[in-house]
């Protein structure tokens, strides 16, 4: 495989939670043009509750235009936060519950064909109440959910979040 080369990266639109450029790159001699999206990264929580159910967030996801059910996630404030921190955060943010012990999971790039968003996945145990803080944006509501439940809305298509999916059965197959 020939290397392929960056010619140019124009910043063609600057969003609140990504950046669009136009890419102009030369492949195999030919120049061709690319839409790429940058994105600061992100976290993401598997919590597991003491009665061993996870904690879901339902949220209003705009480029669906519908609810959603995933686990408790969402951006770095920057892009040099540490992914656990962001984690912690997020978690008590979302769904008010803080955690006694943190994990690394999985990492997962979202849209690789365009996109570069990197999640940090994390399991959450040992939960302790705390206080859900969201911003004024934000209206979501947190359900705890036994695996099994979760396993048959993944296969049958109710789930479909990457980072959701990737996070549960990585801890399926890690701890189940």
């Amino acid at each position: 495989m020939e290397p392929i080369k960056r010619l140019n990266r124009e910043l063609r639109a600057r969003g609140t939670v990504i950046d669009l450029y136009k890419d102009t790159v030369e492949v195999n001699g030919t120049i061709a043009e690319w839409d790429y999206v940058h994105h600061d990264g992100a976290a993401c929580v598997v919590a597991v509750n003491s009665n061993g159910k996870l904690l879901m967030v339902r949220q209003y996801r705009n480029a669906l235009d519908r609810f959603t059910l995933e686990l408790p996630a969402g951006k770095l404030d920057s892009p040099d936060e540490p992914t656990l921190e962001c984690a912690k955060r997020e978690l008590e943010e979302e769904t008010g519950y803080k955690a006694g012990k943190m994990e690394y999971l999985i990492t997962v790039n979202t849209t690789v064909a365009f996109c570069n968003e990197k999640i940090d996945v994390y399991l959450a145990t040992d939960l302790e109440k705390s206080a859900q803080h969201l911003d004024p944006e934000e209206d979501i509501s947190v359900e705890e959910w036994n695996i099994e439940d979760l396993k048959k809305l993944i296969y049958d298509g109710t789930i479909t979040d990457g980072k959701t999916i990737s996070g549960i059965m990585t801890y399926i197959a890690k701890y189940m």
